[in-house]
């Protein structure tokens, strides 16, 4: 029999640590810890209970947690002294099959890993959806972590630790996280779909108007169909568009969604997990014959990364009127125009103006996203809620001096434009941290025709500076200038700088913000609130009517832009969980 939350509350302690016996490797000490704090309102407020008991338990004791585990295909596992649950996992992995060669890498790899970081290597080897993790997997997880700094590793074996706890939590609690689990794998098979070129080399890359992208349309309308939309289609420019009605006809509409196009061998759930998590939420609605207050709209945006044409934000932006004639002629790497790419995937051009939506016609628009940074993985939280997507302003620039001799030109006597683009490089750094959440970027440095032996006389730059509100940005904006200006008068060198792209920062309306707060403190979580440091189609949504965003942590340190870039069923239950909160209370019309 499965235990049971409230058999869990009201146990004596002594019972309730006999029931999670196990949870963490030969460390009762941490469920101990956690016992005064009962009664848990949910599953999710346990473990995130959990995960602080470590967070706080000092160094020593952290160390101490992780060295309880056994090396992965270690002497341990040979000797069959692995506990139940680790015999299990490891098994399940098929670490008890490996072939010699298999099994000689992973004994140098635990030889190596122990030497560098004094600790054996940690994995959750059932893997992001539970299953189980290959032996490929995992020999290339060691191998790439084996280069981590001490400290970034022993807080991502931490991490696996905990994510290791939450499957066997699971497991005493018969809990299965069936719409995670089905949002996970629309995810996995959307991303069969990649373009050519990088598809051989099984990269992730879909770009607007591809046959690969058009597959990826045709794919989430048929799920889209299946989940019980009353209305799906694909629009002028490529949106897959689902509707689910509301109880009473005329009603409004709740609009969400995201992008499903990619940047070049990118991951598997930037944009495309926004669309699937409200996907999940109406199949539950069509499987209860449920009907809203209000209607819902689903929309998977065609384009929001610019990675075939220079227009961005092209699904979302047809939807507020913002698509502008002269970008149909906008030519790809191959010359074919914008205009080819759309008559040739059979869109109607000149339906697009019809694409406009009526603001009043809506309640807003909400968007689930992965963070795409570390803040939340770091926290140990599964959901954020953002406050702000920050505004962003983009230069182009170039810094002049003289190239010369790198031998015969004294050191006071050069005019290096190279070293006066790297010191505004650390001026940015230093000037966006005296904000806490702006951020600054100089992302590429470029000497023309440089030498190894040449004073570099030119450089060309680009800055790239956000902040959660325009004011901020634009101070910050003004003194990375007056400082580029400054430190070029003081070397004698001088500069051009071309502004290539502004953007306003999109604050949450306060009342659809406090909608997810309130579905996140009712999971029994704590309400994280952080701003969003990269843009998204809410912000173009955001210029007609109310907008707020959900973010759900990323693995791998939410790295993002990269095929590391994962999430778990677990995060995207959650997430589910969330948005079901929101639509259930959700009583405007």
């Amino acid at each position: 029999m499965a235990l049971t939350l409230a058999e869990f509350n009201t146990a004596p302690a002594e019972q309730a640590l006999q029931w999670l016996d196990g949870l963490y490797e030969h460390s009762p000490w941490i469920v101990e810890r956690v016992l005064p704090q009962r009664p848990f309102q949910s599953l999710a407020q346990l473990k995130h209970a959990l995960t602080q008991v470590v967070s706080q338990s000092g160094r020593d004791a952290q160390l101490g947690l992780i060295r309880a585990h056994p090396e992965l295909a270690g002497k341990a596992m040979v000797s069959k002294s692995l506990t139940a649950e680790s015999t299990h996992e490891q098994g399940k992995a098929g670490l008890t099959d490996c072939t010699p060669e298999e099994f000689a890498r992973i004994q140098q790899l635990n030889a190596d890993y122990n030497a560098r970081f004094g600790f054996p290597f940690i994995l959750a080897v059932r893997g992001p959806r539970g299953l189980g993790l290959n032996r490929h997997e995992i020999i290339e997880t060691f191998e790439r972590r084996l280069h981590n700094h001490p400290d970034f590793e022993l807080a991502e074996c931490l991490r696996n630790i905990h994510r290791i706890a939450e499957i066997r939590l699971n497991d005493k609690f018969g809990v299965e996280p069936v719409l995670g689990n089905l949002v996970w794998d629309w995810q996995e098979k959307l991303a069969q779909h990649s373009d050519p070129g990088f598809a051989e080399l099984g990269q992730l890359t879909v770009t607007y108007l591809t046959d690969a992208h058009r597959a990826c349309a045709q794919r989430i309308a048929h799920w889209m169909r299946e989940a019980g939309f009353d209305e799906v289609g694909i629009d002028a420019v490529g949106n897959v568009v689902g509707r689910y009605h509301p109880a009473t006809a005329g009603a409004r509409y709740l609009m969400t969604g995201s992008h499903y196009d990619t940047v070049r061998n990118g991951g598997k759930y930037d944009g495309r997990l926004g669309i699937f998590v409200p996907m999940a939420c109406v199949q539950q609605l069509k499987t209860q014959g449920r009907r809203l207050p209000f209607g819902l709209e689903v929309v998977g945006f065609a384009e929001e990364e610019g990675q075939r044409y220079k227009a961005t934000f092209l699904g979302s932006g047809a939807l507020i009127g913002d698509f502008k004639p002269e970008w149909l002629d906008q030519q790809d790497a191959d010359g074919i125009t914008m205009r080819e790419a759309m008559q040739h995937a059979g869109l109607c051009i000149d339906d697009i103006p019809k694409l406009q939506r009526d603001p009043a016609a809506y309640l807003g628009f909400i968007e689930v996203h992965i963070e795409q940074g570390p803040v939340l993985n770091e926290k140990d939280l599964p959901l954020g809620v953002v406050t702000s997507i920050n505004g962003s302003v983009r230069y182009l620039g170039e810094v002049i001096g003289t190239a010369s001799h790198a031998g015969t030109t004294p050191m006071d006597r050069r005019r290096d434009a190279a070293t006066a683009v790297a010191e505004l490089a650390l001026y940015v750094e230093k000037r966006a941290a005296q904000d806490g959440d702006s951020v600054g970027t100089i992302g590429q440095l470029q000497v023309p025709n440089g030498s190894i032996n040449v004073v570099p006389g030119r450089c060309k730059f680009s800055l790239d500076l956000r902040a959660p509100t325009d004011a901020q940005r634009d101070a910050l904006a003004r003194d990375v200038l007056a400082e580029l200006a400054a430190l070029c008068e003081r070397r004698g060198l001088r500069y051009t700088l071309e502004e290539t792209m502004r953007a306003a920062a999109a604050p949450s309306a306060p009342a659809l913000q406090q909608r997810w707060e309130a579905a996140v403190s009712a999971l029994g979580l704590p309400v994280f609130r952080m701003p969003s440091g990269a843009g998204h189609d809410a912000m173009k949504l955001h210029e007609v009517m109310p907008q707020a965003m959900l973010f759900v942590r990323g693995l791998n340190s939410g790295i993002s832009h990269n095929p590391l870039e994962s999430s778990t069923n677990e995060d995207m239950q959650l997430a589910v969980d969330a948005f079901a909160h929101v639509l259930n209370h959700f009583t405007a019309v």
